[in-house]
């Protein structure tokens, strides 16, 4: 007889749309079981490339001192007790057993894109959602942040259903602003920011997903990234849109960024080129930045379902 989970239809759904519904991000918890953050699959610890190894599993608290006996790692004698006592004392170390994992959402206008059944700010959404929910059912602690493009929000991390609620109650909220505001926006806050808040937020052996299409990724995003990763686990998820790396080989296309509009010519074959060459430096300089710190850089585009692309590197199991 099958069981009442068997019995769920574990079909990968695509995210359509313009903006998310709640209810949608809500009923994704019944997919997530399909997700298993932790260890890395295989192909995910080689997105990481060849420099080094990021993945430091959970965290460990110092739980007391105790005389060193042989074959004690003498990396954890306490030379101050040591000291004192005239004797050899030990730290001790316990495993946490529960493992933060943060979240961070990019909600802001540079993610109001998308050709392709959705937006990329619909898909950032769906993505964290499956995430969060496989966080919460592995038993860990899910925090995060959601950035939008005024101000972000953070989620303090905790092992409860309600903090997956809080954030997605927040990306929504965000979601529905994009699009939406009047006149001449002033500077969104930068993705640097977002980094900056999340470095504090982080305890030591936490998890850190980010969720972005790393539009302005700069020098400074680079520094938050390397001192995050010195005590964290980082993944980078880029959603990106099939039009971002190939324009179509015709006609003329009206193009924005928000504030200003112009007209590009897509069956000009120098122009298309030229466009695809800048998207590859693009994609190449993120590559290199994220590399140097150990972070893989997952793809998922607005045609593909997020729950299988997240299936090829988080996989599915028992710990």
């Amino acid at each position: 007889m099958l069981s009442r989970h068997s019995q769920i239809r574990t079909t990968a759904p695509i995210a359509t749309g313009a903006y998310t519904d709640q209810e949608q991000l809500m009923q994704l918890r019944k997919l997530a079981g399909r997700l298993h953050i932790s260890p890395p699959a295989r192909a995910l610890a080689q997105l990481a490339g060849p420099l080094r190894s990021n993945f430091r599993g959970r965290g460990i608290e110092f739980e007391e001192v105790r005389k060193y006996t042989a074959g004690d790692d003498v990396r954890n004698i306490d030379w101050r007790v040591t000291a004192r006592t005239g004797e050899v004392f030990t730290k001790q170390f316990r495993e946490e057993r529960e493992r933060p994992v943060l979240v961070l959402v990019d909600q802001r206008s540079n993610m109001f894109f998308g050709s392709r059944h959705t937006l990329k700010s619909v898909q950032a959404a769906h993505t964290a959602s499956l995430l969060a929910w496989a966080t919460i059912a592995a038993g860990d602690r899910l925090g995060g942040l959601v950035l939008g493009d005024q101000e972000h929000h953070e989620v303090r991390p905790r092992r409860s259903r309600h903090a997956v609620m809080e954030l997605l109650r927040l990306i929504n909220h965000f979601n529905h602003q994009l699009g939406v505001t009047p006149g001449r926006a002033p500077k969104p806050v930068a993705l640097a920011q977002a980094l900056l808040s999340m470095r504090r937020i982080a305890r030591p052996g936490s998890l850190i997903l980010l969720i972005s299409d790393f539009a302005d990724w700069d020098e400074e995003c680079e520094r938050q990234l390397r001192l995050s990763a010195r005590h964290a686990e980082i993944n980078a998820i880029q959603v990106t849109d099939p039009l971002e790396q190939h324009l179509p080989g015709r006609g003329r296309m009206a193009v924005s960024d928000g504030e200003s509009r112009k007209l590009l010519d897509a069956s000009d074959a120098v122009t298309r080129q030229q466009y695809e060459e800048d998207y590859r430096h693009q994609q190449e300089t993120l590559r290199n930045c994220l590399a140097r710190s150990g972070v893989p850089l997952l793809p998922i585009q607005t045609s593909e379902s997020a729950l299988d692309v997240l299936s090829r590197y988080y996989r599915g199991g028992k710990r």
